[in-house]
């Protein structure tokens, strides 16, 4: 009777490890066949000197992240101006980047002068994306954009492409870089380092500007103050040139005038001023120029803006962030001054 006994509950705990075991092995399968992963590893492979099978085993060490998804679902230039602008201009961070400014100055000055770029607008980037490398990122990058290339839901603006294409940058980047990809860590949208550069942003824009033959975004300083640099002059910042002024707006103004998403200069303060919208700072009428539109706490504020505004939304689509960054700059330029 014993015997039975004993083979019974040793039968048991065998099916039971069993199922344990057939359930540990179809999680683990599940976490790693990515919907889609095969056609991304050829194409890389297609693309570029990589084999499909190491990327395939690259891509079975992600994982799919919920709080990736939702992260995308509530950005924080989904806010109003007037709840935007206080994450951004504080006392906290002005005197932060005053003092980065003042630690950095000299380097500053050398990047400033050789990207053609306004110091204040370098270390107000930096300031807005990072906290002067403070907040880098806690995600995974690898993790950020397998899952917002697999499985970011389409919700009419689908941009899985854009992820895949910038997952595919991520490994490239890995080979040219030497970066380890499974321990790289970002933004919940996979940007990295102090000046948050998305990995094709990495591969076009980082320079290496300590000469030690890395671009280095997280702990040369001397690379991450030169690339954000870099990317701005390459997007055509004017040195010297206004981002933005307030605007005087006419009962009778052309609304159709003000600007939606694409802040490019189109036409000039003139015309502008024409259809009911007029500088409140003394400028050419010449110059071109666009109008954005601010959700304030008790009504709309309209704003003339310029090239400079236009090339920082080419960091971020934004106008929320265009001006985040012009405020703080200002502000950081007071301060050091003062």
């Amino acid at each position: 009777m014993q015997n039975t006994v004993l083979e019974g509950t040793l039968l048991f705990m065998k099916r039971t490890l069993a199922l344990a075991l057939v359930m540990i092995l179809s999680t683990s399968c599940l976490a790693q066949q990515h919907p889609g992963a095969e056609e991304f590893a050829a194409k890389v492979a297609l693309e570029s000197d990589l084999d499909k099978q190491e990327v395939l085993r690259l891509l079975q060490g992600a994982r799919f992240k919920q709080s990736i998804v939702d992260a995308m679902t509530r950005p924080a230039e989904g806010k109003p101006w007037h709840m935007y602008r206080p994450i951004f201009i504080t006392d906290k961070r002005i005197n932060g980047g005053v003092a980065f400014w003042r630690e950095h100055e000299e380097l500053i000055n050398k990047a400033a002068e050789r990207f053609g770029v306004d110091p204040q607008i370098i270390v107000a980037i930096i300031g807005v994306e990072t906290f002067y490398g403070r907040i880098t990122g806690s995600y995974r990058v690898l993790d950020a954009l397998t899952t917002l290339s697999f499985y970011y839901p389409d919700t009419g603006n689908d941009r899985s492409s854009f992820f895949s294409r910038e997952l595919m940058n991520f490994i490239l980047l890995g080979e040219e870089e030497g970066l380890p990809l499974t321990d790289v860590k970002g933004s919940y949208a996979g940007a990295m380092g102090l000046g948050q550069f998305m990995p094709s942003s990495y591969r076009e824009y980082a320079v290496d500007l300590d000469g030690d033959g890395r671009r280095d975004l997280w702990s040369s300083m001397d690379d991450v103050i030169g690339s954000v640099a870099n990317y701005l002059h390459r997007h055509g910042w004017q040195y010297g040139k206004p981002v933005t002024f307030p605007a005087r707006v006419r009962d009778d103004a052309n609304m159709d005038l003000v600007s939606r998403r694409d802040f490019k200069v189109k036409m000039t303060v003139d015309e502008l001023a024409a259809g009911g919208f007029e500088s409140t700072v003394p400028v050419s009428g010449d110059s071109l120029a666009a109008v954005a539109r601010l959700e304030e706490a008790d009504g709309m504020s309209y704003w003339l803006t310029f090239k400079n505004f236009y090339v920082i939304t080419r960091y971020n689509r934004s106008p929320l962030y265009a001006m985040a960054v012009f405020e703080l700059s200002e502000a950081l330029k007071a301060g050091l001054e003062g």
